[in-house]
């Protein structure tokens, strides 16, 4: 089959590009290099189309997308951080460049699966998080990603096909600074002898993900017979910020004390998946746990480089 990846040069994109070439389908990717490396795609980029594009090119868009049977949405501005600074333009991308996508789904009638934030919940009145809870967003990143789910119900009614991914704390190789970067720069810092710096108490928790497991609910959400929904993509499972950096340093055997900074504006206290919907209706199941990876991965040395770079 033929599949774009917008943002296929970017953290999550990439893979799901990997493994979409690695099943023999054809695979064109849109990126801006804004955010995402080309060297991402070096495993395949012989083997795809690389359009250097951004999505708020409704005419480069048209022209890429007129003869697809699917599209990866994965193109965002993704800092919370910056959001607030760069509040315009994250509406620019993150919803006119949504709407451009869902135009063209009508117009050509492909299926579009794209990212989604358990952003979108704020700080979630009871745990685990339900895909029908209450959506509190708290800062101008997160309001991006709710107003393109109504986005995704207006076209929806209009019968494009749109399943929209509320993604936890991926983690894994190829991971930015800006998503959900705490893992590298910890390790970074770790891996340099130097204490992690932990913005606020560390008693944040977070439900991390695997990308290799995000990338299979991204495959697994285009191939069924789903043609709109909204699913929580997390674990179920939940770790500190402060148990996050000490297993960190534990795994390279130093005896280094995380430092504390001022909590960050817009940073969510608490977040864990209830994935009992996506269990059952796409058959999907998270396999890593970060916890494991973490020790494998710095303890073999295998992809440190890909984490850390």
């Amino acid at each position: 089959m033929d599949f774009v990846i917008t943002g296929g040069a970017g953290f999550i994109g990439s893979h799901i590009a990997e493994q979409l070439v690695n099943t023999d389908h054809n695979v064109t990717v849109i990126d801006n290099l804004s955010n995402g490396k080309k060297k991402n795609l070096n495993k395949i980029i012989n083997k795809i189309k690389f359009v250097n594009g951004d999505i708020r090119d409704f005419d480069l868009l048209k022209n890429t997308l007129k003869n697809t049977d699917g599209v990866f949405h994965q193109a965002a501005l993704a800092s919370v951080q910056e959001s607030f600074s760069k509040e315009q333009e994250y509406r620019d991308v993150n919803v006119g460049g949504t709407e451009n996508i869902l135009k063209l789904a009508k117009e050509f009638n492909f299926k579009v699966v794209y990212a989604s934030s358990s952003s979108i919940y704020g700080n979630p009145e009871k745990i685990p998080i339900k895909e029908n809870d209450k959506k509190n967003p708290i800062n101008p990143y997160a309001v991006t990603k709710l107003d393109d789910e109504n986005l995704a119900i207006k076209y929806a009614n209009m019968g494009v096909r749109v399943i929209g991914l509320r993604y936890f704390n991926v983690f894994g190789e190829k991971q930015s600074s800006t998503y959900a970067g705490v893992i590298k720069k910890f390790v970074k810092k770790v891996r340099s002898n130097e204490a992690p710096i932990i913005n606020g108490d560390g008693q944040q928790t977070r439900d991390f993900v695997y990308v290799g497991d995000v990338v299979n609910a991204n495959i697994l959400a285009m191939n069924s017979n789903v043609d709109h929904e909204f699913f929580n993509i997390g674990t179920a499972t939940t770790i500190t910020v402060l148990e996050l950096a000490n297993l960190i340093i534990k795994s390279f055997n130093l005896s280094l004390k995380p430092i504390h900074g001022p909590e960050l504006p817009g940073d969510v206290k608490i977040t864990k998946a209830d994935i009992s919907q996506v269990e059952k209706m796409l058959k999907w199941k998270p396999k890593t746990r970060i916890e494991e990876w973490l020790k494998n991965t710095i303890i073999t040395g295998t992809n440190l480089d890909l984490l850390t770079e």
